[in-house]
């Protein structure tokens, strides 16, 4: 039986295609430090994972931070431990984009925390934001902490579910995000449909094939 080269390249293009496809959809994209905020149970936490470039930031003088908190009309938060007078390192920046705000709530001080201390003050009415990291920390290493507000709602903190990314700079590290609520990833639905219309059009491209070869 004779074969037609022509063919078997556009099943295997397209049956990479989709392998492709279905490997990006099923991988979350993840950089830079990110805080997520989720109910559980009666209450808020606030999760933050991951590293921070410092690269571009000025250190400014150490700053005392006492609680971790969010205050979500001028959009600032810091997660970490529930500790007064607890130093951080200060890096200043003019350059950093993104949002004002994720809500109309004032400042909401956490009950309980531990880890890292990290904060982002994005002062972008006085021309300049901050990031805290904690003393000594190393450019690029893994920070992770949480945060818990007792009794609290979305609706009580005042925040608006949705992801706000803030960036100093163009490096996969050079930025703050924060997620409230689920993350908007791919659902299992749409990958196996994705799938499910993958293997229509290669069953297609393969009886097509059979019928020019008989």
């Amino acid at each position: 039986m004779k074969t037609n080269p022509s063919l078997n390249r556009s099943l295997t293009t397209l049956l990479c295609a989709a392998t492709a496809s279905l490997l990006i959809l099923s991988q979350p994209a993840q950089a830079g430090y990110i805080v997520t905020l989720k109910q559980v149970g009666s209450n808020v936490v606030a999760t933050g994972d991951g590293p921070i470039d410092l690269t571009g930031l000025s250190k400014g003088i150490p700053s005392i931070l006492d609680i971790a908190s969010v205050i979500p009309n001028t959009g600032a938060i810091m997660t970490g431990p529930v500790l007064p007078f607890m130093n951080v390192d200060v890096y200043n920046t003019m350059t950093l984009s993104g949002p004002t705000n994720f809500g109309s709530g004032k400042a909401t001080l956490a009950n309980s925390g531990s880890g890292d201390l990290v904060c982002i003050l994005p002062y972008f009415q006085f021309g300049f934001s901050v990031i805290g990291v904690p003393v000594d920390y190393v450019s690029g290493t893994p920070l992770s902490d949480t945060s818990t507000y007792n009794n609290a709602t979305f609706a009580s903190l005042a925040v608006i579910p949705g992801t706000y990314e803030w960036r100093w700079g163009t490096g996969a590290n050079q930025n703050f995000t924060l997620q409230i609520g689920a993350a908007g990833v791919p659902d299992s639905g749409s990958t196996f449909g994705l799938l499910f219309l993958s293997l229509i059009g290669l069953f297609g491209l393969n009886r097509l094939r059979h019928v020019q070869l008989a």
